[in-house]
């Protein structure tokens, strides 16, 4: 069906791995435009190994084989459509994950951004999942104006948006409650003052009244303009070479004059972007548009 030999761990996903056959890749091809069609979901964009990966995954959930079967079951059973979606986007995430972007952030990004007095300030973390991210750009404005208490009168100019093409996960995000997981890499004083209780540990109000959630299609809606800071970490690596690009030029668009880009440890800008941008920390990819 496939050539190349299969580890015996992968066998139990058979057509996640290893190249298709004429009839398998023409099925996959067609379940593509099906959930294009139906859900609005640009396949086409995502790596195709990745991809396949993912499908692969509700196709042995759902007991079928075949693409063209589990295309069958989409049309039969359209609430697996959101299962599906949510097994193709990467939805996992921590507050302050990988303390060393957070670190150059607050110790170089955040005052400079505090500086320009911007009315309003804008902040984006695009691919929010939990709203994880989001919040920990709002805790570090709050810790540095001052703590839950201030009264910095720029406190009331910042907006924090988050957006994620997963409704389930932008529940999540609203509701504010998080598992030990979620804080694993938070550091113990910040979340001795940011979260009350413990599983879940719920975020405190002052940090959630400067985000806004909502749901937002990279490759397809409009992106929000004026960005003085734009969060997009380990999401673009999932797109093809092209679809990055294209993002890549469209956050260049959405940055007011200044603005700042950080993106995954493993991601880096390239194509007609890259020339917008100077980097502010190589290794943590962090950009300042030029």
């Amino acid at each position: 069906m496939r050539s190349g030999r299969l580890q015996p761990w992968l066998t139990a996903l058979p057509l996640a791995y290893g190249d298709l056959d004429e009839a398998d890749a023409r099925e996959l091809q067609a379940l593509k435009r099906q959930v294009q069609e139906d859900s609005g979901l640009r396949c086409d964009g995502y790596k195709e190994k990745c991809l396949r990966r993912r499908i692969a995954v509700r196709m042995r959930a759902r007991g079928v084989h075949r693409y063209a079967d589990y295309a069958a079951l989409l049309r039969a059973d359209p609430a697996e459509y959101e299962r599906l979606l949510a097994a193709i986007v990467i939805n996992v995430s921590k507050f302050f994950r990988n303390a060393e972007v957070w670190k150059v952030l607050g110790e170089r990004v955040v005052p400079a951004l505090l500086e320009l007095n911007a009315q309003p300030l804008r902040i984006w973390s695009a691919g929010t999942a939990g709203g994880e991210e989001a919040y920990s750009v709002a805790i570090m404005l709050l810790e540095a104006l001052g703590g839950a208490e201030s009264r910095d009168p720029r406190l009331s100019q910042i907006q924090v948006l988050g957006t994620d093409i997963d409704e389930e996960s932008l529940e999540v995000a609203r509701r504010g409650e998080y598992t030990d997981l979620a804080l694993s890499e938070t550091p113990p004083e910040l979340r001795a003052r940011w979260f009350t209780g413990e599983k879940p540990w719920r975020l405190r109000p002052e940090p959630r009244r400067l985000v806004e959630f909502r749901a937002l299609d990279l490759m397809r809606d409009p992106f929000p303009q004026g960005q003085h800071l734009i969060l997009c970490r380990n999401v673009i690596i999932y797109f093809e070479r092209a679809v990055q690009e294209e993002l890549f030029l469209r956050f260049r668009d959405a940055l007011a004059p200044g603005g700042y880009l950080v993106l995954g440890k493993v991601e880096t800008i390239f194509g007609p972007a890259a020339a917008s941008f100077r980097q502010i920390a190589s290794r943590e990819r962090i950009y300042q548009l030029a």
